[in-house]
């Protein structure tokens, strides 16, 4: 199956299966072919659990990198190593790279993809639930230590090979991660979705059939708004639902100290607080969701380290504030997003609220 993504300047398609790798190579082989590199860039984790299965299935040579794992990997230090080993390796405007990993590997990837010579093409090759989202739609980055995905380019992939296959090895902390993004897709288009969501006792009763199902709509929902807004003019503000005050939690922490995922299922829940404000969202949503996180194994005790003079400190620094306003992705139903202005006492008020449930659930 594959999904195709238009943007103004780009064409490119999502291709979901299981065992989909070797397929892909054959019939793109004569694209692929054409590079005069191909310049595979995975980290330490993913490569010790797949090297077999990628060496069997991917049929074309290739040259391998390996970067630190998870976040470790967005950082000048490895952007700067990465480059250096293309032009070690005598890459040109001719040559590509291929990003297998999860988001971090293909943020890293794709901002060296977006800058060596000027712009090279890039093949994304996610491993992991969260990746559904980040290596769908061009956004490219490394992080800074005042703030993640400061430093990067919107730069569309050539392509998107989405094998099923490597989701199998994923641990259940990950699953976890990328999951908060699936629900964020939900929250933001579909109510019927998301009571899907709303029904599930634990994170094992989760069918692996109905997995795959809804990373194929959460795929849709961002290819969907990345065509109508590819460089974050206006609709695609919509996909950082939660992500403000979570990207707060994720720099007070420290970057892989939390999962970028775990990080948003808890910034979806102020952001629900104030869609209940702000929206027609019903009184009482936020702790439904908050409720059904709990049930889930999201970890809630990471806000009670971070003070809220930190976090307003990071907030005020991510990209979406203008002149000192914060701009909220909210919902004015589940389904039916919108940016909202918010001053700061009012999420602080929100912060509070979820500080006392995570108290009384420490009870």
């Amino acid at each position: 199956m594959s999904i195709q993504v238009k943007t103004k300047d780009s064409v490119y398609n999502v291709h979901l299966g299981e065992s989909i790798l070797q397929f892909f190579c054959e019939r793109q082989a004569d694209a692929l072919a054409k590079y005069d590199h191909l310049v595979l860039i995975t980290d330490k984790n993913v490569w010790s659990l797949h090297e077999e299965y990628v060496r069997t299935n991917f049929t074309l040579p290739f040259k391998l990198y390996i970067v630190p794992n998870g976040e470790a990997c967005k950082t000048f230090e490895s952007y700067y190593q990465v480059q250096s080993f293309l032009l070690e390796e005598n890459c040109t405007r001719n040559s590509a790279l291929l990003a297998l990993g999860g988001g971090a590997v293909g943020d890293l990837t794709g901002f060296v993809a977006a800058t060596f010579m000027r712009g090279i093409p890039f093949y994304q090759i996610p491993t992991t639930i969260l990746a559904h989202d980040s290596a769908v739609g061009g956004k490219t980055a490394i992080n800074h230590p005042n703030g993640k995905n400061m430093i990067g380019a919107f730069y569309q992939p050539t392509g998107v090979i989405y094998d099923f296959h490597f989701l199998k090895t994923l641990p259940e902390a990950e699953v976890r991660s990328g999951l908060a993004e699936v629900i964020k897709h939900a929250l933001i288009s579909d109510a019927n979705w998301m009571d899907d969501f709303l029904a599930l006792p634990n994170l094992k009763a989760i069918d692996k059939k109905e997995l795959l199902r809804w990373l194929e709509k959460g795929i849709r929902v961002k290819a969907h708004i990345v065509e109508l807004d590819e460089k974050e003019q206006s609709y695609r503000k919509f996909l950082n639902f939660g992500h403000t005050y979570g990207h707060a939690i994720e720099a007070t922490i420290g970057y892989g100290k939390i999962t970028h995922g775990e990080a948003v299922m808890i910034g979806m829940i102020p952001a629900l607080m104030l869609s209940e404000l702000h929206g027609n969202v019903t009184a009482g949503y936020a702790k439904s969701v908050y409720d059904l996180a709990n049930r889930l194994g999201y970890n809630f005790k990471h806000v009670l380290q971070c003070p809220f003079e930190i976090l307003s400190k990071f907030m005020l620094k991510d990209k979406k504030t203008t002149n000192g306003e914060l701009h909220f992705a909210l919902l004015q139903k589940i389904g039916d997003p919108f940016v909202q202005k918010i001053s700061m006492e009012e999420v602080k008020k929100c912060d509070e609220q979820l500080r006392e449930w995570v108290k009384e659930g420490n009870e």
